[in-house]
């Protein structure tokens, strides 16, 4: 294989690439990224035998051929190179020399034959979405995904394609995030229900673009997500979704408006005089004209108060300060809706396009 590309092409593709990559495998060859080279193309691949990452780019390819080379080693060297183009030239023992600029640098590769191959699948239900909105749907919900919980159905992020809506969700049982996206034309047989790891959201959402849609395409255990260029391959988790409907009380007695930058700034105001270790606690009061926030622990406490317009009876509940903020910083609109019942209650933040937040209050012992 001997190629000749751009110093930042060659950069781009790699950062996609290389994330997926995880260097401390029993099999060598997983520490690499896979070159394949031919027809003005170089193509780049990562797996970690869960996801795989594909991406082609345009490159001159003055002869053909394939060789392996370690993905950190490579995005370490081309994000130092100076050189405005990159040669790579790699022999039958599949080492390569990478030249950029005046700087001349050999890396031992392996053997691509020995690399996993990918899967021939057959898609049993497609659809497409706007990346722009695929990243705000990531965006608003993957932090509520649980990270420890042995069900491994609440490790991973619901996709649901029910009555022409797009539907997603993530929850650790504790809190619950869901955004919902109405389709503007939906390809038929497209309905049911699949749940991805959030290693897999997580990468799709690092390709997403302003611009252009991405294609999600669906096979029996497996998948397939389409960006422009790049493909991610990624394992579905098995398993039935609990019915998250059920935690979303029907009614509620109040709302109120409340500014999203008010509520990040009290809250990490006060949050300071939280002690680093323990559940990280705040007391939330819903007065006439102010929402207080209370926190009290062994290094200090503290207050602090958002402007709304409350009528009902004053309330106050205790809630997990991070759980109740992760949203505010995700949701990316001025104003929320908060709706109560009563201190028993989970509480409902709503924007008001699609996104609902369900949170629990904390027992008091």
């Amino acid at each position: 294989m001997k190629i000749k590309i751009s110093r930042e092409t060659m950069l781009k593709a790699l950062q996609r690439v290389g994330n997926i990559v995880n260097t401390r495998n029993t099999l060598p060859v997983l520490s690499n990224i896979l070159f394949e080279a031919a027809d003005g193309k170089l193509k780049l691949t990562g797996t970690d035998l869960e996801i795989r990452m594909e991406t082609v780019v345009d490159a001159e390819v003055i002869e053909a051929g394939e060789t392996t080379l370690p993905a950190k080693k490579m995005l370490t060297l081309v994000s130092k190179f100076r050189g405005e183009f990159i040669e790579i030239e790699s022999g039958d023992n599949f080492h390569s020399t990478i030249k950029c600029g005046t700087a001349s640098i050999m890396l031992l590769g392996l053997n691509p034959a020995d690399y996993p191959k990918k899967d021939e699948v057959k898609f049993i239900r497609s659809f497409s979405m706007k990346q722009a909105d695929m990243a705000v749907v990531i965006e608003r919900i993957a932090y509520a995904a649980s990270l420890e919980d042995s069900r491994k159905v609440l490790q991973g992020i619901l996709f649901s394609v029910r009555d022409g809506k797009f539907t997603a969700v993530a929850t650790d049982g504790k809190r619950l995030a869901l955004c919902e996206k109405v389709f503007e034309e939906l390809p038929e047989g497209s309905e049911g229900d699949i749940i991805i790891t959030q290693k897999a959201a997580n990468e799709l959402k690092r390709l997403l673009e302003k611009e252009g849609e991405v294609a999600i395409n669906i096979a029996e255990n497996q998948v397939v997500f389409q960006v422009g260029a790049s493909v991610i391959t990624s394992k579905l988790i098995e398993g039935n979704y609990p019915n998250y409907r059920q935690v979303i009380p029907a009614s509620f007695k109040q709302t109120v408006t409340v500014s999203c930058e008010s509520v990040i700034y009290a809250l990490e105001l006060i949050c300071v005089t939280l002690a680093e270790s323990g559940s990280p606690k705040v007391s939330l009061t819903f007065k006439k004209d102010s929402m207080l926030f209370e926190t009290n622990s062994n290094i200090g406490e503290g207050r602090e108060s958002v402007p709304i317009q409350y009528d009902g009876e004053e309330m106050s509940a205790s809630f997990n300060s991070n759980f109740f903020l992760d949203p505010f910083k995700h949701i990316q609109v001025d104003n929320v809706f908060i709706k109560v019942n009563d201190v028993m209650s989970p509480i409902a933040i709503e924007s008001g396009d699609g996104f609902l937040y369900v949170i629990m209050p904390m027992r008091n012992k």
